[in-house]
């Protein structure tokens, strides 16, 4: 009978330690799932696609087109972000605006449309932190691996429209007010054709007028201006 009054009188203190310390999980649980929630990132980019090949030799700005863009990053740690995004645009570029002769001479010009996926690494140089009173803003580079898929208005052969490319460049991130962020972003996407401007291969044609350069490859740039939204939830009280 004591040992029944004794374990009856000491169920309150038990059944205060079990709540507190299932209190005190789900507190932490809270807490972890936070911190995670805070290195989730989503954003969107709009901004404008350049190109650089057999048409323009040369970064010239007049050939940019309108492009966009939307992304998911993670931020694993201060220094590091982890971003995949999608972009779509245009690219095109005249012989008309060379100066020249050969390429006024040529008088081509294309138009595409490209679509592109990449996944890229973000070092940022002043440990970036999404919180209040820390540091809120970095410069930044990236470099990764993407795949895209371009659609010229004139396809005069039987060449591959899509492929890999190379994304690398640079930005700088700012928060604006918790949990909205800015950013500004330059970057280059080294491709493996020559096609994207219908002028590239081997020469099909005798008529030098209608050859380009088979050696150099075709680059093209995105910039992008972006708002992205970090999430965030309640600390447990």
């Amino acid at each position: 009978m004591k040992y029944i009054f004794k374990h009856l009188n000491n169920r309150p203190s038990r059944l205060k330690y079990l709540s507190a310390t299932l209190l005190t999980g789900i507190c932490f649980f809270l807490t972890v799932a936070q911190v995670r929630a805070q290195k989730i990132e989503f954003g969107a980019g709009v901004g404008g696609f350049n190109y650089r090949g057999d048409i323009s030799p040369t970064f010239r700005f007049r050939f940019f087109k309108p492009g966009g863009s939307l992304f998911f990053r993670f931020n694993p740690n201060q220094a590091l972000s982890l971003r995949a995004e999608v972009a779509g645009g245009i690219i095109g570029a005249d012989d008309k605006h060379s100066d020249d002769p050969f390429q006024q001479a040529r008088n081509m010009s294309f138009r595409t449309t490209i679509f592109e996926g990449s996944a890229v690494a973000e070092y940022n140089f002043l440990n970036f932190q999404e919180r209040r009173f820390a540091v809120n803003w970095s410069p930044y580079v990236f470099g990764g691996l993407g795949f895209n898929k371009f659609n010229p208005n004139i396809q005069t052969g039987s060449y591959k429209t899509s492929g890999l490319v190379l994304p690398y460049g640079v930005g700088i991130k700012y928060q604006i007010r918790r949990p909205w962020n800015i950013g500004l972003e330059y970057g280059t996407r080294k491709t493996f054709t020559d096609y994207m401007d219908n002028l590239g291969g081997d020469p099909t044609s005798t008529d030098k007028l209608q050859q380009g350069d088979p050696s150099v490859k075709d680059t093209y740039f995105y910039v992008r201006l972006s708002v992205s939204y970090t999430f965030y939830k309640i600390f447990c009280p």
